[in-house]
């Protein structure tokens, strides 16, 4: 009876508290997510005091006033696309992903950048030495006075440092090795998770630093730690993409300041993570409103098999079978005794239906042994009836292509009038995939 006065149960998933332990939760209903940790110790006392002895005045709405607000360049245009257009000063940002793909990474190339123009930067690091982020640093290049590094995991300490160096943004890496003397649970805790955020929450505000948290994420995805702690930062951003391969995707989940339709794209070398903006693609796809030019890529060979093989990487494959099953019907293509197989390129996932015009060229230029210019470009949604259908934001997407060097865009001609004339590329009309055959030869 004693242990349950001095202990109380958290569910990990959603932050719930409970005197005793519950198999499902009733806040969130998952099974087996409760923790017992030690009640909050001394600390609250006080917290309670400063609180009576601030009173907050309500104020009418009419009376408050709203300043644009103003946004600081990370000098990584995908990050920049993804946060809304830069860092918020007095803003707090969450970055989760899992081990290894590359999330010190890129914050260091932040700070790379902040410091370059001579803005205070304070990295803090619960899980590297001072000498391992000095390895880490030597590969990118060379770095300003302006950065910061420090080795600290007590938020108390954490705090006397900021307010005594006032740094423009703060790097925290990573909340799940950060403890308050406040909480008497082990760090990492959902206790201590909870109350470090809070921490960091109220310096950010109170100061007007901007503040990365690095999270790490379970292996359901999620960022590790009660869900509250996704409510509490502005910013959500997961760092996406298998840690063996090149390519990374960093997607908002959430944003207090801009839209969370946005992804950027990053490819990891050995002197950090550079954006991938061009390359050797043949499709345009939108995620939000930022055009992505991607590599599809296919290959279509006489199968020895009584069922042909169909594979699709990056694409839906019961879209990929409709496809073929369209070539085969409207333009007579033997395509059933043919094994096809159908990748995108980086790892990307593609759903938009405007690369099916992608998908359909790629398949035509396997099958009939056609090379495609590497300097062009196709996008448009495929019929049923072998129709190229027209897709939405047809202009810009031939102007990222225009900004990009292509020499030639290949749409559905009923997207014509609505480009209008583009001056420096040449814009190829088609209306059925027979037409297609025709401008590809």
């Amino acid at each position: 009876m004693a242990k349950g006065k001095n202990s109380v149960f958290f569910c990990q998933n959603c932050g719930f508290e409970s005197a005793k332990w519950m198999g499902q939760c009733p806040a969130c209903r998952e099974w087996n997510t409760f923790a017992e940790e030690p009640v909050i110790g001394t600390g609250s006392a006080s917290k309670t005091s400063a609180r009576r002895e601030r009173t907050a005045v309500p104020q009418q709405l009419r009376a408050v006033r709203i300043e644009e607000t103003s946004r600081t360049g990370t000098g990584i245009g995908e990050l920049d696309r993804v946060l809304g257009g830069g860092i918020v000063a007095g803003s707090l940002v969450l970055v989760g992903g899992d081990p290894g793909i590359g999330k010190s990474t890129l914050l260091l190339q932040v700070c790379r950048n902040l410091a370059s123009r001579k803005e205070k930067v304070l990295y803090i690091s619960g899980e590297e030495s001072l000498q391992q982020i000095k390895m880490r640093a030597d590969r990118m290049g060379e770095f300003s006075d302006s950065l910061l590094i420090l080795c600290e995991t007590n938020l108390e300490d954490i705090r006397e440092t900021i307010q005594k160096q006032q740094p423009a943004v703060v790097i925290i890496d990573s909340i799940q090795t950060m403890y308050s003397e406040s909480v008497s649970s082990a760090p990492g805790s959902v206790s201590q998770v909870r109350e470090s955020t809070g921490v960091l929450l109220q310096i950010a505000k109170g100061m007007g630093v901007t503040i990365f948290i690095v999270g790490h994420v379970t292996k359901e995805g999620v960022v590790a730690g009660p869900r509250v702690l996704e409510h509490m930062v502005d910013t959500v951003l997961y760092f996406e993409g298998d840690r063996h391969a090149s390519y990374r995707v960093l997607r908002g989940v959430k944003n207090r300041f801009g839209s969370t339709n946005e992804i950027g794209v990053f490819e990891m070398r050995e002197n950090g993570l550079h954006e991938v903006a061009s390359g050797s693609v043949v499709a345009c796809s939108m995620e939000g409103t930022r055009p992505i030019l991607i590599e599809i890529q296919a290959l279509v060979c006489q199968s020895n098999l009584a069922f042909p093989r169909r594979t699709a990487d990056g694409a839906d494959l019961n879209r990929v079978n409709l496809l073929l099953a369209v070539l085969e019907k409207r333009l007579g293509l033997r395509l059933s005794s043919c094994d096809a197989y159908v990748n995108i390129a980086g790892g990307i996932r593609m759903k938009e239906p405007a690369v099916d015009l992608g998908i359909v060229m790629a398949l035509i230029s396997s099958y009939k042994d056609i090379i495609i210019d590497e300097k062009t470009i196709v996008f448009g949604e495929v019929g049923l009836s072998g129709e190229i259908r027209a897709v939405s934001m047809a202009k810009q997407r031939v102007m990222e292509a225009k900004k990009l060097g292509f020499d030639t865009v290949i749409l559905p001609e009923v997207c014509r009038k609505s480009v209008g004339k583009a001056d420096g590329i040449t814009v190829k009309g088609v209306r059925t995939v027979r037409d297609l055959i025709q401008v590809m030869t």
